[in-house]
């Protein structure tokens, strides 16, 4: 029996996100799914855009199937992101918000509030979006208004 393959996931952060990233890139390589970190890649202050938008492209065009980011808030990051127009990026700090994210908006990049987040929340967070499937149905109808 193959172990099944899974998805490259996208990943980024500010400074403020940069330990919690770290902690969920762990979780993932441990569970085998391949990241591909845009950064930050320390705590000194930078500027969200620079790695949001990288991440995103990536998940536009395939190359990761899903993105994970973080700031202070969550704000900042998920309104570069959702300046893409193939991004859905949800802000969820909890694991029912991930999963409602996922099965009804079909979110390819779940956003974190790194500093209102406790890690363990973050983690099973992460853990419930990954999990969950999209439903489709009368969703898909709506997912395809998004776009302007």
């Amino acid at each position: 029996m193959s172990t099944p393959v899974l998805p490259t996931i996208g990943m980024c952060s500010d400074h403020a996100g940069y330990e919690l990233k770290n902690k969920i890139k762990a979780m993932l390589t441990g569970k085998g799914y391949k990241v591909m970190d845009f950064g930050t890649d320390s705590e000194d202050s930078c500027d969200y855009p620079d790695f949001a938008h990288p991440c995103a492209k990536a998940v536009e065009s395939g190359e990761c199937a899903l993105g994970i980011a973080m700031c202070g808030t969550g704000n900042g990051i998920s309104m570069t992101l959702n300046k893409h127009q193939g991004i859905r990026a949800a802000l969820c700090w909890a694991p029912e918000l991930a999963k409602l994210a996922k099965e009804h908006n079909n979110a390819n990049i779940l956003v974190l509030p790194a500093r209102f987040i406790d890690p363990e929340v973050a983690l099973k967070t992460v853990e419930v979006y990954l999990d969950t499937p999209f439903e489709g149905g009368r969703h898909e109808r709506r997912i395809a208004k998004i776009p302007v």
